[in-house]
């Protein structure tokens, strides 16, 4: 086989990253080299594909270090009976691409994940050794994320930590059924327990860091995991469980949700086709429920079908909690709590803290609520002002045709 140069590699490598949805760069610490020391920063503008949380689009070098895998995963594109074109980097080839594409204004960080090669331990050892010399030997202040191989020693995933900003540990599938079914070779106990060392590592570190300002950090933008979604027979229902879990057990960042995509000379145990893009959507939108909207995981059950499990793809999960709990409402925009107005279908987080600073000096209209609210039609059958009150809205025994939005053909060319 021919010899591949590090351009050949990184279209390989690149691409075969792109399955990996866990790349977000919210929440770590800001760092800059404006002093003249160090290279790189974790602030500024760039073509990105991540987002920190102030809205700043963060532009990532996001690739794998190898592509080959000893595992054996059915859903896979790298799993070991694969037939694709292989490579892999080496430590210093990563290093270098980060540094030009940076130089370049191109990137302001890096994503790094990698098959199994060797061996669990001699993978993250790779894996470790890009990020120190980047930080070490290059002083890189900008951001990595590093993606942790759950089965490496814990001395390796603790080194890995004090260089990374963000670690992440994917649990691949919603139960633990579906994964010894799909990952035979991967198992749950063992991600667990390393997520587990992982919360124990950041928190530790953090109140070191209270009581000793020299106190080394430790992925101080947390951790995050991804499930796949549509590859097993996991209902909606089970995912949102096992997020819920999963933010209470381990105090993770996000959870990342990516639609299982068919592969070529995939597993007969595979479904054929993949799940509609609709349904990823809405796994998002129930996880922006249960972490800024008070929504506990129960309510947001409540929201699925009774009969499948699974979330309404033609309305949003908020909405279709309203319609199944009509009794909470109307809800009274100048006398109703927070906790209240955002179960309100169409409020948005900064549309109720507009609503509570502007109830302070003045009852509020229903043209004042229009004006912040982004539409007020999908609102107006759920609430009550001072000039208005639904009375015939909500007596309707049909309400969701008048508040669903209405379907309409995308035009190709549109302006």
């Amino acid at each position: 086989m021919a010899q591949l140069d590090v351009r050949q590699k990184l279209e390989i490598l690149a691409d075969a990253a792109k399955y990996d949805a866990s790349c977000a760069s919210s929440g770590t610490a800001k760092r800059n080299s404006r002093d003249g020391k160090g290279l790189g920063s974790t602030e500024g503008m760039g073509i990105c594909h991540a987002y920190a949380p102030d809205g700043r689009c963060i532009s990532l070098l996001k690739i794998l270090l190898t592509n080959s895998c000893i595992f054996d995963c059915h859903y896979c594109i790298n799993r070991k009976s694969s037939n694709v074109r292989r490579a892999r980097f080496t430590a210093k080839e990563v290093v270098n691409l980060t540094l030009s594409f940076y130089r370049r204004n191109y990137i302001e960080g890096l994503f790094l994940s990698s098959g199994i090669i060797g061996s669990s331990n001699y993978t993250m050892e790779q894996l470790v050794e890009v990020a120190r010399s980047l930080r070490e030997d290059h002083h890189f202040r900008g951001y990595i994320h590093l993606k942790t191989i759950p089965d490496a020693d814990p001395e390796l995933i603790h080194q890995a930590g004090l260089y990374a900003d963000r670690m992440s540990i994917n649990v691949e599938l919603p139960t633990v059924g579906g994964l010894k079914r799909l990952a035979p070779e991967k198992d749950n106990g063992r991600i667990e327990g390393a997520m587990g060392g992982l919360k124990s590592s950041i928190i530790d570190t953090r109140d070191a860091k209270k009581r000793y300002k020299s106190a080394p950090t430790f992925a101080p933008a947390g951790q995050s995991t991804q499930m796949i979604v549509g590859a097993d027979a996991a209902t909606d229902g089970d995912i949102v469980t096992k997020a819920a879990t999963l933010y209470n057990r381990f105090e993770l960042r996000r959870v990342y949700y990516s639609a299982f995509s068919p592969i070529p000379d995939a597993s007969a145990v595979l479904p054929l086709q993949r799940p509609p893009l609709m349904r990823e959507h809405r796994l998002y939108q129930s996880d922006w429920l249960m972490r800024f909207y008070g929504f506990q995981p129960k309510e947001v059950l409540a929201a699925a079908d009774d009969a499948t499990g699974m979330l309404p793809l033609d309305i949003d999960p908020k909405l279709a909690w309203a319609l199944k709990f009509r009794d909470t409402f109307p809800v009274d925009v100048n006398r109703a709590p927070k906790e209240l107005l955002l179960r309100v279908p169409g409020l948005g987080t900064k549309a109720v803290a507009n609503i509570l600073t502007s109830r302070r000096w003045r009852k509020l209209r229903l043209d004042d609520v229009a004006r912040l609210t982004v539409s007020i039609a999908k609102i107006r059958p759920f609430i009550v002002a001072e000039d208005w009150r639904p009375v015939a809205l909500t007596d309707k025994a049909e309400l969701k045709p008048l508040v669903a939005p209405k379907k309409q053909q995308l035009e190709l060319f549109a302006a």
